[in-house]
């Protein structure tokens, strides 16, 4: 969810949407990822006498043997739950593979995503994970509809890279093709997401005419914000374009929506640490990076067909 207290550069960066990719991603996304998952939470057992960095977490999460991940299970195909119920997706199969590294589980804990980084400042989580694009505004702590500083912010490690896509009905694109040609239109977005602030700076540039002012009805869930498009309650949706690609390709067979335009606004995603918790995000930094250098991670991204959102550094803090 390319997410939220979330302030971006101002100038929307087209990048082009591989059109492929959506096919490999649908097709490979349909097949889930049962295999990484051991556990209905999500978790896979590790064990740490025989994960070589188990040494670099801190004492009090390496005794416990796991790290509480806030999450917000209804992204598909990032996280989401298959038709057995059970947690699967992108970062699912990532957090498995760090686990064996770390010697750890990650247990995923749904959560809707506009609580998910006040859940970690109250320590309801060791980390949030959940699709969340690292911006400077949540590295600091600021809101971004008001810039006024609203937490302590946390720091990020940094694990793929996400633009972001606009979907209409299937055969009724209301001739969308880039963000400029949402004026005088209704988007539904899912709340506090970097879609969600894409959509108020579009606002802001369409508001000198009334008549062609857009309209933003923001949701808990994108499933949500799918729904009122359905319903024709809205004309169009945005959301991370793994997200868009998967439910482009699946939603109804693939009869029911379609990406207009290329996506844009590339950032990565990182998984929430606070800050104060250093030692906890250089170990997950160390773990990203070792799945990265020892092939695991190329397997994942791979299986899910999501290419071209690798990266090939673990970055701190590395969004603008």
């Amino acid at each position: 969810m390319t997410a939220s207290t979330t302030c971006r550069t101002t100038g929307l960066r087209s990048r082009t949407a591989a059109v492929g990719a959506i096919a490999v991603a649908g097709a490979l996304l349909l097949t889930g990822c049962g295999d990484q998952t051991k556990k209905d939470n999500g978790s896979e057992s590790a064990s740490t006498s025989a994960a070589p960095l188990a040494d670099k977490l801190p004492a009090s999460v390496r005794d416990k043997g796991v790290i509480n991940v806030g999450s917000d299970i209804a992204y598909a195909p990032v996280e989401y739950k298959d038709e057995s119920g059970k947690v699967v997706g992108i970062d699912l199969d990532i957090a498995a593979a760090m686990g064996k590294q770390l010697g750890v589980d990650f247990k995923f804990q749904n959560a809707t995503f506009d609580t998910l980084i006040g859940g970690l400042a109250a320590k309801r989580y060791d980390i949030a994970m959940s699709a969340m694009t690292d911006t400077k505004d949540r590295q600091e702590g600021i809101d971004a509809d008001t810039g006024k500083k609203v937490g302590a912010g946390v720091d990020f490690v940094d694990y793929f890279t996400a633009g972001v896509s606009l979907y209409t009905n299937k055969g009724d694109d209301q001739g969308i093709k880039t963000w400029d040609d949402l004026c005088g239109k209704t988007i539904a977005v899912q709340r506090n997401t970097f879609s969600h602030d894409l959509a108020k700076d579009q606002a802001k540039k369409c508001k000198d005419d009334k008549k062609k002012a857009l309209k933003i009805e923001d949701f808990a869930t994108n499933p949500e914000a799918e729904t009122r498009m359905r319903s024709k309650g809205a004309d169009v949706v945005s959301a991370d374009y793994p997200v868009a690609a998967y439910s482009v390709k699946t939603s109804g067979g693939g009869d029911y929506f379609q990406i207009v335009g290329d996506q844009v606004e590339a950032g990565p995603y990182g998984i929430a640490v606070a800050k104060d918790n250093t030692e906890l995000r250089d170990a997950l930094q160390a773990a990203v990076q070792a799945i990265i250098d020892n092939g695991e991670y190329e397997k994942i991204i791979k299986k899910w067909g999501v290419e071209d959102g690798a990266v090939t550094e673990a970055k701190i803090n590395g969004g603008s």
